[in-house]
């Protein structure tokens, strides 16, 4: 049966994938019959993830990526890639008047720095097949803003801006670069803020009426990393439940 949205034979590297939007991704791409590589830290949840996966084809590499200067021992540990999926993220809050030089570096190294450079690694090492697609999780804080987020949304306003130069870039060898910008979604990250008043502000106004689950992200993916956005490079997807029409 026709199918524009599959990943059969596809090898898709997939951060952050021990939880949230990245454990959906995981699962959603094996279901579209990818071979899914799972990378976060904790080895024990990684695991989890890729028993919920669909074939028995994945694996799982225990890789902490606030550690820069390992990223080069990636190389070994990974295959000829078709697609890659940049999930991991963190999001610790402060008001700007209590950041200083290490939290910066504590969002930079895992939201910007640690994709920037597995990007780089593998293109120089010609570890992406023809036509490959690379996802970047983004966020709305990259142009809406709110109290004590201004590392968060500078880190995804940083990768947005890096993903449309990098689209110009490797669009001549046929690959793709994009950008997914979800709103309120429930994962762990949002669950750490579940009970302030801005948050549950933020879900209230959503036109929807509710906020989004992982999977709801996890499909974007998909439909990024398949033959059904072959024409699509240097967009950003925003997937909000119309929050940011406001």
């Amino acid at each position: 049966m026709y199918n524009p949205y599959s990943l059969k034979g596809k090898t898709v590297l997939i951060t952050g994938a021990s939880s949230g939007i990245g454990k959906a991704t995981a699962i959603e791409c094996s279901r579209q019959g990818a071979t899914v590589l799972l990378l976060g830290r904790n080895l024990e949840r990684l695991t989890q993830a890729m028993e919920e996966c669909e074939g028995t084809s994945h694996s799982v590499i225990q890789f902490d990526l606030s550690k820069i200067d390992n990223i080069p021992d990636l190389l070994g540990m990974l295959p000829e890639l078709d697609g890659v999926v940049h999930s991991a993220g963190v999001n610790t809050k402060y008001l700007v008047k209590k950041i200083n030089q290490e939290r910066i570096d504590e969002l930079l190294h895992t939201n910007y720095y640690a994709p920037a450079l597995i990007t780089q690694l593998l293109l120089n090492n010609k570890k992406f097949k023809k036509n490959a697609s690379m996802v970047f999780i983004s966020s709305i804080s990259a142009s809406y803003a709110s109290v004590s987020n201004a590392l968060y949304a500078s880190s995804k306003a940083a990768l947005n801006a890096f993903v449309r130069c990098l689209a110009m870039e490797i669009a001549p060898r046929g690959m793709r670069a994009n950008v997914i910008q979800p709103g309120i979604i429930e994962t762990p990250i949002l669950k750490a803020y579940a009970l302030t008043e801005e948050m549950q502000d933020f879900k209230n106004s959503c036109p929807l009426g509710h906020s989004g689950e992982p999977t709801d992200i996890a499909l974007g993916c998909v439909y990024l990393l398949s033959e059904a956005s072959k024409f699509t490079t240097g967009s950003i997807m925003t997937i909000d439940g119309g929050l940011t029409l406001k």
